[in-house]
């Protein structure tokens, strides 16, 4: 991990990331929903301890300002997906047609990751484009998530982070 570079995961990672990440996304009440939110109040809503996710989106554009805490490595979707195992006993992929994303303007490297995850007695499995970063240094941060599906579903999502000492 560097300093404000990529944060590079294994296959195993980051599938169990994508796991973790669908079970905090779908925990949430959708009045503090960080999907939802389109502003970025509900950034720091039920976080775990060892990293931060950033939120992805239900589509379109969306900006976000949040104060985030140094030292831990974020994780976020640029295009993604979940789905119980009687919808398929396997893991089904985004179709993507593009997906990018840049940290005040230098290019992320975005990897696809799968894997399964419950909640409650339901089996589901994750899959999507993910994008990592090493935890930052305070300071002002502006990340830039695209991706266009190729059934035409597209996001564009900007953050602006505040980072702050822990």
């Amino acid at each position: 991990m560097g300093a404000t570079g990529n944060w590079e995961l294994s296959e195993s990672e980051g599938g169990v990331l994508a796991g973790r990440w669908w079970k905090w996304a779908m925990s949430a009440p959708d009045d503090v929903s960080p999907v939802r939110d389109t502003t970025g109040e509900h950034a720091a809503w039920s976080q775990p301890s060892d990293l931060w996710f950033l939120a992805g989106t239900y589509g379109g554009r969306v900006v976000r300002r949040c104060a985030i805490p140094s030292g831990k490595p974020l994780f976020f979707p640029a295009l993604n997906m979940q789905h119980d195992r009687t919808y398929s006993k396997i893991p089904q992929s985004v179709k993507a047609a593009e997906a990018s994303a840049f940290l005040n303007g230098l290019p992320l490297t975005l990897q696809e990751f799968s894997g399964p995850f419950r909640t409650g007695l339901t089996r589901r499995f994750a899959s999507g484009i993910w994008g990592g970063i090493a935890p930052l240094v305070p300071g002002q941060y502006v990340l830039e998530i695209k991706g266009r599906a190729v059934d035409g579903f597209w996001v564009d999502t900007s953050y602006h982070l505040d980072v702050q000492d822990a």
